[in-house]
């Protein structure tokens, strides 16, 4: 298990990924890919099981990314976990390449799904829950969605079924970093009563900041623990984490740096 100062490290550089992607690329997700690079970081890294020289391993956790923009940080864990040379996110984007600006299983059998379409991923992660449940497979199933994902009504259908069939494999996890593609999320549909209505669903709501390592590590560990009720990880995150000129702007949800942009990102990141 990594420890906090190795778990900050990887993730500076998965943000510079992240960013040198979308800009080689020209366009791309980087807010939203910015915000869950501290805790997807956490969970490839200490938490999910998973193993790059096995990748195919009837017993690892499936990894379902909801929110498919933000591709790139998922993109660059694999690559720093060993799955593939970092060297190829660099064709991201690119004609006929593996790594396409949503996930894409047809062209990257890494991916457990091809994602992208807001709202499926979590019906997915059911699918695939209840299967492992009938093989009597123990491994989980870790979906990431969006907050701005949520005005989607096929989530809350998957959240209530998941409820209704005590699928407890699943893990939840929500990037609520504020702001969606139209602009701040409160201002299109608020969610100032998501606990509760989490809640009263019947899930078990932990909320934490999505930058703190401490918390992350506990939060993770926590859901883990808790084999007798279904969890969700609400991560209170900032779209564009890390890049001063990207934090809290909606303009940022999907364009990428120009070159001067770039090269300031890329000098804030290494100055940590």
């Amino acid at each position: 298990m990594s420890d906090a100062a190795e778990l900050r490290a990887i993730a500076s550089d998965v943000r510079k990924d992240i960013i040198s992607m979308i800009y080689n690329a020209g366009s791309g997700h980087p807010g939203g890919s910015l915000s869950a690079a501290d805790f997807l970081t956490v969970l490839f890294f200490n938490f999910m099981n998973h193993n790059p020289k096995n990748p195919s391993n009837e017993k690892r956790d499936r990894f379902i990314l909801s929110k498919g923009h933000a591709c790139p940080v998922y993109y660059s864990l694999l690559a720093r976990s060993g799955y593939f040379d970092v060297s190829e996110l660099m064709t991201f984007r690119k004609l006929n390449s593996r790594l396409q600006g949503h996930p894409d299983k047809s062209k990257f059998d890494l991916m457990e799904t091809t994602s992208g379409s807001l709202g499926q991923g979590l019906s997915i992660s059911a699918g695939i829950a209840f299967g492992l449940r009938l093989d009597k497979n123990k491994a989980k199933v870790f979906c990431l969605l969006g907050d701005g994902e949520l005005d989607e009504g096929q989530v809350w259908e998957s959240l209530e079924t998941i409820i209704k069939y005590k699928l407890n494999n699943i893990i939840i996890m929500i990037d609520n970093n504020k702001i969606q593609l139209d602009g701040y999320v409160n201002d299109i549909k608020e969610l100032k009563n998501l606990d509760h209505e989490l809640t009263d669903i019947g899930y078990k709501v932990i909320r934490i900041d999505g930058h703190d390592y401490e918390k992350i590590v506990t939060a993770f560990d926590d859901a883990l623990r808790i084999s007798n009720e279904n969890v969700i990880i609400i991560f209170d995150t900032i779209k564009g984490k890390g890049i001063s000129f990207m934090e809290n702007k909606p303009e940022w949800h999907g364009k990428a740096p120009n070159k001067e942009e770039y090269e300031k990102a890329m000098k804030e990141l290494e100055d940590g």
